[in-house]
């Protein structure tokens, strides 16, 4: 097998009690034969053309040779260097898929202009320009970030005299605006399933194309989950998938669902899945008010501590099966996974659905995502700032959405005023605007946090959780309390055509979250490191 799930406890109380029901309504089945209807009938027309990921393995196979091929063409012509320009979807699959394998993969998901300049300068080790291909990867064509880092790129390589056509792969969706203007400009082009939506395209081009030019065999990835396929397909008890779903979504005995879902990684070979599972749990049901909402963890998280275990999360524990069974009663009332990455990926996503069908959601879609892109549109034009300027303390810049939250000009009392919003439900979600290659050690802020507040707490890198958990942030339940972070703007960038800068982009795209939040009634706190040196985790210890 494949796949493995075992659940004890609490859990195993709600597996039993949901499961029975989800085979009796041939879901599963359903599923694989693609009926959308299984959502309702408001979900229909969008599920319909939103289920090709069940037959991704067998479409995607032709495209294996073709990577193949173009793999061996560039690396005859020195080009070993794989940078990824994609959001959400279209970089979160092949992140995973190339740090399991370790190899190498630049992965360019912001607007930070330094972090953009980190991707075009390369280094001494993979090269420079010269020896790079850029794979530009947007579904639908048009999105901002994607299309920036492309006309950087272009800009950068015709300084240096090289052609851009001869180091730009684009993976799109047939006919998209990038699609048409990717072809006349000469560029190398994969075509995607356009009836697959982003975050369930692990298995696609969009997966597989910047994988497979990294130097994955991504052949054995589609033999892994081939392997699962059958397995989840049938309406049986013994499916891993329905038994995933009811243990994330279902309920026991008429107690609260437990609507937050810690993912811990403990001894699995496999590299920064949770990340990828948070965006397609948290886009695909947070909406309508309900939602689960995963956590990202690590083991000694304080989330796991069995003395602080908040009741409304489930803890799922990602493994290898060397240690499988050895865990099974040293962590009761969890729920233990192991399997191949290819497995994964099938397994989740049958699962992922399932769980829409039993939130009454339709998990295929992402109505609230726009309105953030929207905000940030228009404030790349008036720019105003959001919120009050409270006060400055160790190179930080405090703004806050409602002067009720400052109660002294300390960050320690604009924090402990933030926590105090929180519902015994509640939880934080910290989003960072920085370039995340340079300071990498500021994720370590979300065990403070959530060891301050005592509540579940979120890590997200701006803005590329704008495609991942932003849409269960605001169409999710209303008790999220938010800390944003802003990196210093003492570099940036041209964006080529544009008249704006990458520094312009991703303050717009902050400020413009930001307003939505606090339209949906969300409190925010803005911290602005204006010193670049600024030590954010010490201030934080010494403000709790």
């Amino acid at each position: 097998m494949s796949f493995e799930i075992h659940v004890s406890g609490h859990v195993k109380d709600v597996v039993d009690q949901t499961l029975p029901g989800l085979v009796d309504s041939l879901i599963a089945s359903g599923i694989t034969a693609g009926d959308p209807d299984l959502w309702g009938p408001e979900a229909a027309p969008e599920a319909a053309r939103r289920l090709g990921w069940v037959e991704a393995v067998s479409v995607s196979r032709p495209l294996v040779p073709e990577i193949e091929a173009l793999r061996a063409e560039l690396s005859e012509r020195g080009i070993t260097r794989v940078v990824l320009a994609g959001m959400g979807g279209s970089s979160l699959a092949p992140e995973v898929i190339t740090a399991t394998a370790n190899l190498p993969l630049v992965i360019l998901d912001s607007t930070a202009p330094g972090q953009v300049l980190a991707a075009i300068d390369g280094d001494a080790e993979q090269g420079g320009l010269a020896e790079t291909v850029l794979v530009v990867s947007s579904k639908s064509g048009s999105t901002i970030e994607t299309d920036s880092a492309r006309r950087a790129f272009e800009a950068a390589w015709t300084d240096l005299g090289i052609d851009p056509a001869a180091h730009i792969v684009v993976v799109t969706d047939p006919g998209s605006p990038l699609d048409v203007s990717a072809r006349e400009a000469g560029y190398r082009v994969f075509n995607a399933d356009p009836n697959v939506g982003g975050r369930y395209s692990a298995l696609t081009a969009f997966g597989l194309v910047p994988a497979g030019l990294a130097g994955v065999d991504v052949s054995e990835i589609l033999d892994e989950a081939d392997a699962t396929l059958l397995e989840v397909s049938i309406d049986d008890a013994r499916n891993p998938a329905l038994i995933l779903a009811a243990a994330i979504a279902g309920t026991a005995d008429g107690e609260p669902r437990r609507d937050k879902l810690g993912l811990i990684t403990d001894g699995t070979h496999i590299v920064g899945l949770p990340d990828w599972i948070e965006q397609l749990v948290a886009e695909s049901t947070g909406k309508n008010g309900t939602g689960i909402l995963p956590v990202v963890l690590q083991p000694l998280s304080p989330e796991a501590d069995p003395d602080f275990t908040p009741t409304d999360m489930q803890l799922v524990r990602l493994v290898d099966d060397a240690v499988h069974f050895q865990l099974i009663e040293q962590h009761p009332s969890e729920v233990l996974v192991s399997g191949s990455l290819g497995a994964q990926f099938i397994v989740w996503e049958y699962a992922t659905a399932i769980a829409g069908q039993i939130l009454g959601i339709n998990p295929f879609d992402q109505p609230d995502v726009e309105s953030a892109k929207e905000a940030a549109r228009g404030l790349l034009d008036a720019r105003p700032e959001v919120g009050a300027a409270a006060f400055r303390a160790g190179g930080i810049e405090v703004r806050v959405s409602d002067i009720a939250l400052v109660e002294g000009a300390s960050l320690e009392s604009v924090l402990d005023a933030l926590w105090a919003r929180l519902s015994p439900t509640g939880y934080v979600s910290i989003q960072a605007y920085v370039d995340r290659v340079a300071v990498p050690q500021l994720a370590g802020l979300r065990e403070l946090v959530a060891a301050d507040s005592r509540r579940p707490t979120t890590f997200g890198w701006g803005p590329r959780f704008l495609h991942s958990t932003g849409q269960y942030h605001k169409g999710g339940p209303p008790e999220g309390v938010f800390l944003q972070i802003l990196g210093p703007s003492d570099v940036d960038l041209e964006i080529p055509g544009r008249p704006f800068t990458f520094g312009q982009l991703i303050t717009a795209q902050a400020a413009g979250d930001a307003a939505v939040l606090v339209a949906h009634g969300r409190p925010v706190v803005t911290l602005t490191l204006s010193d670049p040196q600024a030590d954010v985790l010490a201030l934080f210890e010494a403000a709790q």
